[in-house]
């Protein structure tokens, strides 16, 4: 390459970030490598899944980012980079790339870049992927002063909502931001109606604006400044309940590769978080544990890889988490194995006819997974579903699923409530009918459905039908007397383990002779007694304890019972977490069953009142929706 040439490279790459910072000895060095390449308008620069050996600069034209389902991502210009997610991921291209008009790039080859990577704090910060340098200074921060794995992120100091017409100018939006000082504004659209249902209400916002949209769909795109905020605003909002913990924020953002989330009280945003906004985290080790979950290229690398699990669990006992974070995050792990399984499945088969949404049932639907744990699972398909057309895809597909989750350790349920499972692949029409048809005739069979389909949640797919599943299910419980009669009595069937005079009831016989299991006689019953109270009330929170918030905040249980109810759950939880870690560390497969005679006075005392308090909710439930009350007035009687 001749000098001239070099220098022109050099002098190029000086003037754009990171390469502005690197030492002359590294920049001369970087010149000498890098590779020209040209590309026409439309051609296709890089494929989904297949290797990357390079990091890509744009020295003039433009190029466009898509995602995997070929929605646009973003749109760069002269002096952006690309392709560095792939390298620092699994050398696989995670976004295609196009040429939107004739382009010239600087091809850098991967070798160099890792070399740049790890020598330059500078340079690997601006790389740093999902998120940059503070996610990663988060991620790795000591948090002896500030744990926040009980720190939810309606704690953080976050600044009111800041919103702009969708009519509104960019350079109006501009100016809002800068006055502001914030780097995002939600969009909100003044024509839509206000929905008669307080908790269907969203505030009318439609969108966000970000400065990356600004430069990316602006700028790169050369609009005018008068262009409306509507036509370069991000529309496929996601957001965050102001309950969620910040480690599941943290979660989040990575998954979904974002900067900027609404946080939403009952659907209506009430701030935005921002990675800036993020201090400290909880365990950096399940936080890394997502990541490497998408960076395995097949189901056997997954199998290998899930074999992390138990020590990621057992890190969590030891950082003394509590029972909605250890849950929230093992919940989190099972999620983004489905997601990935879906990935593969669908690089073997292809993309799904029709559009579908994989729906996660029970534990992990309330964010309350721990290490022991089946499958259940579901599929809601388009409208458009034709069995005859497209069964066969979706079999292939659930089955795939089922399947990979298996061989990572969440075993078939023994119930078949699985996708596998031609019963539970329904339309959103076909669910809703379901799911009436439960509520018009509550025989013990669809009631024992209910226990596990009234906890559900979108994870991957179109996630919205989910939503509107959940809000179908909880305007229509609210309402249903006789239902939630037939609820509570079955709620009932389960009793705590306790004899005359607070003694415990043991297993007689068989492989836990002498021991009680946890989860059957006691976390699960409570959280049996709290859906009814939530199913209640209309509420559409998911997790046992935001449940319980929900119950306070409807004033339906005497003074102090719910937070009883917390407390009882979560000292179960634990006892049943602890049994669970020392099981993994002695070497046992880990189970539900803990024998009382192993625990100490203390321990025994605290778990008989615990499995009291269950029983008094069990006794409550009988008169609140069996005995005559009605269901939904607020009742401060005291037992």
């Amino acid at each position: 390459m001749e000098n001239s040439e070099l220098n022109e490279i050099s002098n190029f790459l000086i003037k754009h970030p990171p390469f502005d910072e690197l030492e002359p000895e590294q920049l001369a060095g970087l010149s000498q490598q890098v590779e020209v390449a040209y590309y026409r308008a439309g051609a296709e620069i890089l494929k989904l899944s297949d290797p990357i050996q390079d990091l890509y600069v744009i020295r003039s034209g433009a190029v466009e980012m898509y995602k995997r389902d070929g929605e646009l991502y973003n749109r760069l210009t002269q002096g952006e980079v690309f392709g560095h997610s792939g390298l620092l991921m699994n050398r696989r291209v995670r976004l295609p790339a196009v040429a939107l008009e004739d382009t010239l790039l600087y091809c850098i080859p991967a070798q160099l870049f890792h070399k740049l990577f790890d020598e330059n704090d500078y340079f690997a910060d601006f790389f740093d992927l999902d998120g940059g340098a503070q996610l990663r200074q988060a991620i790795s921060a000591n948090t002896d002063s500030n744990d926040l794995s009980t720190v939810k992120v309606k704690n953080l100091q976050l600044r009111d909502v800041v919103t702009v017409s969708k009519n509104t100018s960019v350079r109006d939006a501009a100016v809002v931001m800068t006055e502001e000082m914030i780097s995002s504004v939600l969009v909100t659209d003044p024509d839509l109606p206000v929905p008669d249902d307080p908790e269907d209400d969203d505030g009318q916002v439609v969108g966000i604006i970000t400065d990356q949209d600004l430069r990316t769909r602006l700028l790169a795109a050369d609009l005018p400044a008068t262009t409306a905020v509507k036509d370069v605003m991000t529309t496929d909002l996601i957001v965050i309940d102001e309950n969620t913990y910040v480690f599941e924020v943290v979660l989040k953002m990575l998954r979904q590769n974002v900067h900027h989330l609404p946080i939403v009280h009952r659907r209506k945003p009430v701030g935005v978080v921002s990675l800036s906004d993020i201090l400290l985290h909880e365990s950096q080790s399940s936080i890394l544990f997502v990541r490497g979950i998408f960076s395995q290229q097949s189901v056997d690398e997954l199998i290998t890889y899930a074999e992390q699990l138990p020590a990621v669990f057992l890190r969590q006992v030891k950082e003394d988490a509590n029972s909605h974070m250890i849950g929230s995050a093992m919940s989190v792990i099972g999620r983004c194995f489905k997601q990935r399984l879906l990935e593969l499945a669908e690089n073997e088969l292809g993309p799904p006819p029709v559009k579908y949404c994989l729906l996660a049932l029970g534990s992990m639907a309330r964010n309350e997974q721990l290490i022991i744990t089946d499958q259940d699972n579901a599929l809601i398909l388009d409208e458009a579903y034709n069995p005859e057309q497209h069964e066969d895809y979706f079999i292939k597909l659930a089955t795939f699923l089922t399947d990979g989750l298996n061989a990572c350790g969440y075993s078939y349920c023994s119930g078949d409530i699985m996708a596998s499972n031609g019963q539970w692949r329904k339309t959103l029409s076909e669910w809703k009918a379901l799911f009436d048809s439960w509520f018009e005739q509550p025989s013990p069979k669809a009631l024992l459905h209910s226990s596990i389909f009234f906890d559900l949640d979108g994870v991957a797919g179109h996630t919205r039908w989910a939503d509107e599943l959940k809000r179908h299910i909880a305007r229509k419980a609210k309402d249903n007397p006789r239902f939630l009669a037939a609820m509570a009595r079955n709620a009932l069937n389960r009793t705590p383990p306790l004899a005359f005079f607070k003694g415990f009831v043991v297993e007689k016989d068989g492989e836990h002779k002498n021991s009680i299991n946890l989860k059957r006689r006691g976390t699960a019953p409570l959280t049996d007694v709290i859906r009814v109270h939530a199913l209640a009330i209309g509420s559409r929170s998911l997790n046992s304890f935001e449940r319980i918030d929900d119950i306070i905040a409807a004033d339906i249980l005497p003074p102090g019972k719910a937070r009883d109810l917390s407390d009882a759950l979560e000292y179960i939880a634990m006892v049943r977490i602890i049994h669970q870690a020392e099981d993994i560390e002695a070497g046992r497969k880990p189970d539900n069953n803990i024998e009382p005679e192993s625990l100490s006075s203390f321990e025994k005392r605290n778990l008989k009142e615990a499995f009291q308090v269950l029983s008094n909710a069990q006794n409550f439930l009988k008169f609140r929706y069996t005995g005559g009350h009605r269901p939904g007035q607020a009742n401060n009687r005291r037992q």
